[in-house]
This record gives C-alpha cells, sequence and structure tokens, in this order.
C-alpha cells in the first residue's frame, strides 16, 4: 500500500511540474526582481523602507543581495509582500521525475551489470547480449519498484 501512494505521489508531483516546465518565464532582471518593480511603481528607496520598517541603505543592501543571489526565501517574501507581489518558487526538474527515476535506474543497473559481466568474461562464462538486456531490464525493474533510495545511494 505504502508504494501505491509513493508512485501516487510521484505522479502528482509531476503533473504538478509540468505547468513549471512548460512555462516561458523571464529571465531575472540583472538588477534583481525588487530593484525592477520597485522602480517600474515609481518607488524610492525611501518610501520602500517605509513601509518595510527599515533603512532606505536596508532596502539597497537586499536588492543586492538578490542580485548577487544570496536572498533568503523569507525576505524575498517579505520584501514582495511591500509591494503587493508574491514569490512564486518552485525547483524545476528538466525532465519529469518518473524519467530521472528511469534513467538513475539504467545508470545503476548498467554499472552493476557491468561488473558482473567483466568478471563473467574473464571466466569465460559470458552471457548473451540478449540475456545481459533482460536481466539488467530486471534490476532496473527490482530499483524503480522499490523504496527509491537505492537509486540514489
Amino acid at each position: 500500500m505504502k508504494r501505491i501512494f509513493k508512485k501516487l505521489k510521484l505522479q502528482q508531483t509531476d503533473r504538478a511540474l509540468d505547468s513549471w516546465r512548460s512555462a516561458t518565464l523571464a529571465a531575472r532582471p540583472p538588477d534583481g526582481w525588487i530593484r525592477t518593480i520597485r522602480e517600474s511603481l515609481g518607488m524610492t528607496t525611501v518610501a520602500y523602507a517605509k513601509r518595510l520598517g527599515m533603512t532606505d541603505s536596508g532596502v539597497r543592501t537586499i536588492e543586492k543581495s538578490e542580485a548577487g543571489d544570496t536572498i533568503t526565501l523569507a525576505t524575498l517574501r517579505k520584501m514582495a509582500e511591500a509591494m503587493d507581489c508574491e514569490v512564486k518558487y518552485a525547483l524545476v526538474p528538466k525532465q519529469s521525475l518518473s524519467e530521472m527515476r528511469k534513467s538513475q535506474a539504467e545508470h545503476i543497473a548498467r554499472k552493476q551489470m557491468e561488473s558482473i559481466t567483466h568478471s563473467m568474461q574473464l571466466e569465460a562464462q559470458g552471457v548473451e547480449p540478449d540475456m545481459l538486456k533482460l536481466q539488467r531490464e530486471d534490476l532496473m525493474e527490482a530499483l524503480l519498484s522499490g523504496s527509491g533510495r537505492g537509486l540514489w545511494s
């Protein structure tokens, strides 16, 4: 039953990420979104700082930290809320999670089969390519049907 829930969670997460994966999002402006939106609104650092209850130099420091990729999500959310904006955040895999798992399972299966095949060939006990493929597919299936921990260790 637990395996069914994990598979369902994987499918639901993949489906939720589909819209992010297919979205054509603008790249972050060089000065960062905070400064770009603030300036587009015509809001000064002094006015923005007042909304936030901080100094204008504090605002400039945070804007620089966003542009330099060192801002925290909590700070970014706080800054966004002060301009009536929201932060939309996601990790977007380049391929589906199912494809990632399958690719990793294939990599591990090939690696494991490679060492076994080499040893068997040295002992003149080589296996036919068709049988190797079936064994690799069985190993992949076993890896994919398990908890998933074995895929990433």
